[in-house]
């Protein structure tokens, strides 16, 4: 099935949805992959992967690829663009927005919703992200309050890491996470993957961790690495 572009129209009662594209690899899909793009590119970025990540052997999916509202970004100079949150400097991981990341968490609290609305229950679903989209990915999945299939964090870092401790959720203390980084990745150093991995061990949580000879990017050894650890989840 092809990808379609869903738009944010929903009841006033609940919080309007982030426009996506959507996409089924079969009818009535039973799990779905809620995955975020980086700062300036939109939901389109990552919908070609899906041919390549896709075994033919696993449950209908529905991959659901979300695009970050437009707002001025610091450290682009002010230009608008698709932005999960601010960025206010080089230095990503300080001055965080720390207003931005939580609603923007928010929102992905509420694509989870029309998911389990969907019939696909929490267990069945995977939050994935590149980048900041990774970042928000994180931040969402470790705080959400039940159990959910994996969390997928690609060239990325831990937002909030000062907050995760009080505010993680039990249900996802042992939530299985897939995490990738590029040993020369001059956007998000590799110095903040790395230390992300180790502010998760330190908490309890098994991250599958893997680094690629490659800059800010997806290559295709990921991809393969990243279907064969899918394939686990999803079976």
């Amino acid at each position: 099935m092809g990808d379609t572009e869903r738009t944010a129209s929903r009841t006033e009662s609940r919080m309007s949805l982030l426009p996506a594209v959507e996409h089924e690899t079969a009818p009535h899909p039973t799990h779905s992959i809620v995955w975020l793009h980086g700062l300036g590119a939109d939901g389109h970025d990552f919908a070609p992967i899906v041919p390549e990540l896709v075994a033919p052997d696993w449950p209908a999916l529905r991959f659901v690829f979300p695009h970050a509202p437009v707002r001025p970004v610091t450290v682009n100079g002010g230009v608008a663009m698709r932005a999960w949150y601010d960025i206010k400097g080089l230095a990503i991981a300080d001055r965080q927005d720390e207003e931005g990341i939580r609603t923007a968490v928010a929102a992905i609290e509420a694509l989870i919703a029309r998911e389990h609305e969907r019939g696909v229950p929490s267990g069945r679903i995977v939050l994935a992200g590149f980048s900041q989209g990774g970042a928000i990915a994180l931040a969402a999945g470790l705080r959400h309050a039940e159990p959910l299939a994996g969390l997928v964090a690609l060239s990325t870092y831990l937002p909030l890491a000062h907050a995760l401790a009080a505010e993680r959720s039990a249900a996802n203390a042992a939530v299985p996470i897939f995490q990738a980084h590029g040993t020369a990745d001059p956007v998000v150093p590799l110095a903040l993957g790395s230390a992300a991995r180790a502010a998760l061990a330190a908490l309890g949580y098994a991250v599958d961790w893997h680094t690629y000879p490659m800059a800010h990017a997806v290559c295709p050894q990921e991809i393969a690495d990243l279907r064969a650890w899918l394939g686990a989840r999803l079976r």
